[in-house]
């Protein structure tokens, strides 16, 4: 048999799409002669002395004939090392050495001894076998947790080219993996806990509000007041990731290569808080070659923490206007676009002024007027606008600092959340991202409701994107308060929450 076809898969965004491996061998060359076609990157390209030294090493007769390798459809770039496995059985089944494959789809990484190492969107590629009717997939062992979460496929962990041999020969052999339930209690355990932060009752309150309807926060105040405290424990108040929101998460951080070695679902939200040197390409995501995912996208579902704001350049931080609005960044290239979830909750801290005294009682500030007004403006008004909370974040008096009372723990407000968001979740959306043509009906006002809208609205100045955030926000307070009906003290709640901005940047 001198023509052999495998079937593997390639990930572009975070989607993988059937390949077909194409080996031909013709008796007129020899082993030096090995030709890859299909647009193969320079990862595909190395593989072959990988594939060689591979077979050989495995016990198996590597052919002294020339070798013609076709990456099917031809006009898609293949990235990665995931082809190494395909490829050698190719080269095997086209000498006779292995039966079909094609009720198999396979990816993986060939080490020079035959073993087989993980490779990135184990997921992806198993979604992309059910959905093409193959029911079983191939793939590097550390992969097969994450891989057989999918319903419908059969998945092979394998740990040696020889064992993917041995289980094309017998399969009634060997055993496809198992799903492995996911565990949380371990990671709700080492969360930070509430009662760590002294005093900054409102704060936490602000917070208790924008986890319960994945609401974007941003928060003012001096050094040392605990801004990065709050967020750090903001992610610990958060409920479990559902089913689908785990299938999505999990995709992204396999493709980014963060899934750690033999882990499944992720059931954690992710909480990812990149430092403020950070490229428009790392936040946002793009780069040379192929795009990749940013952290905005690694935050899917979870949030975002952006601490020391202002220290940001300014035009990586206008890239989150779009993700912001949408849940999502497209990456337009002249070859592909592709398209990137980034549904996370924005949480920001930063001080009022360079040296952070700004309106401190304590502390004198000595920035001027211009410079005060030149460090708020790179934060721009349309970011503001899309950031639902405002609240300050101050010192903490000495009392509260030695009190005893430890106030309330991240236990108990993680129980509240979650029966805020069971709520949300019965409507089909957090509050934060209620559609517009549904606003009016989960958030009708009655009289009192209307005037206090209104009598903020003007005096604030807000703009129609804010007016609709608020009444989001007065949504989930009314949740948290466990009322049906949006009333005049959740809006005002809400506007106390959108006035900071005018204080600083008015």
């Amino acid at each position: 048999m001198a023509l052999f076809k495998a079937r593997s898969a390639a990930v572009y965004g975070i989607d993988a799409h059937l390949i077909d491996v194409e080996v031909d061998l013709y008796p007129s060359g020899t082993a030096r002669d090995f030709f890859m076609v299909g647009m193969p990157d320079t990862a595909v390209r190395e593989s072959r002395e990988r594939v060689k030294s591979a077979i050989i090493n495995s016990g198996f007769r590597y052919p002294n004939k020339g070798i013609t390798i076709n990456l099917a459809p031809a006009n898609l770039r293949k990235e990665g090392a995931g082809f190494d496995l395909p490829m050698a059985l190719g080269i095997l089944g086209a000498t006779g050495a292995t039966p079909l494959v094609d009720q198999y789809l396979l990816v993986g990484e060939l080490s020079l001894d035959g073993s087989i190492r993980p490779v990135r969107g184990a997921l992806s590629v198993a979604v992309c076998a059910r959905n093409n009717g193959i029911p079983n997939l191939v793939l590097p062992f550390d992969n097969a947790a994450e891989a057989s979460v999918v319903d419908g496929i059969h998945v092979f962990g394998m740990k040696h080219l020889a064992e993917v041999v041995a289980m094309l020969e017998r399969p009634r052999d060997f055993s496809p993996s198992l799903r492995l339930a996911a565990s949380t209690s371990e990671a709700e355990s080492a969360a930070p806990d509430f009662r760590e932060v002294r005093g900054q009752a409102t704060a936490k309150r602000a917070l208790e509000v924008a986890a319960s309807g994945a609401h974007n926060v941003l928060m003012i105040g001096p050094p040392g007041s605990g801004k990065t405290m709050l967020a750090k424990r903001l992610a610990g108040i958060l409920p479990p990731l559902t089913f689908q929101e785990a299938i999505e998460t999990t995709k992204i951080h396999s493709i980014g290569g963060l899934l750690p070695k033999g882990a499944g679902l992720l059931s954690q939200r992710p909480f990812r808080s990149p430092h403020h040197t950070i490229s428009d390409a790392g936040l946002i995501g793009g780069g040379s070659g192929m795009a990749r995912a940013g952290e905005a996208s690694f935050a899917h579902n979870g949030i975002l923490f952006l601490d020391e704001l202002p220290e940001f350049p300014r035009n990586v931080l206008e890239m989150m206007r779009q993700p912001l609005e949408d849940g999502s960044v497209t990456i337009a290239r002249s070859n592909q676009s592709l398209c990137f979830p980034a549904k996370f909750m924005l949480v920001a801290a930063m001080n009022p002024c360079p040296c952070g005294f700004y309106g401190d009682a304590a502390r004198e500030c000595r920035c001027t007027p211009g410079i005060i007004q030149r460090y708020l403006g790179k934060i721009s008004g349309p970011l503001l606008d899309r950031i639902d909370i405002h609240i300050e974040v101050p010192a903490v008096a000495y009392k509260e600092l030695r009190g005893k009372d430890d106030g309330t723990g991240s236990a108990e407000i993680r129980e509240r959340v979650m029966g805020a968001r069971s709520v949300q979740q019965s409507r089909g959306y957090y509050n934060a991202h209620i559609p517009s043509r549904s606003l009016r009906k989960h958030c009708a006002l009655d009289d009192s409701g209307e005037r206090t809208l209104e009598m903020a609205v003007r005096r604030m100045g807000l703009s129609a994107r804010a007016h609709d955030r608020i009444l989001k926000l007065a949504r989930t307070i009314a949740d948290l308060d466990k009322s049906d009906a949006v009333s005049a003290k959740h809006l005002a709640e809400a506007v106390q929450y959108r006035s900071l901005d005018r204080n600083y940047w008015s």
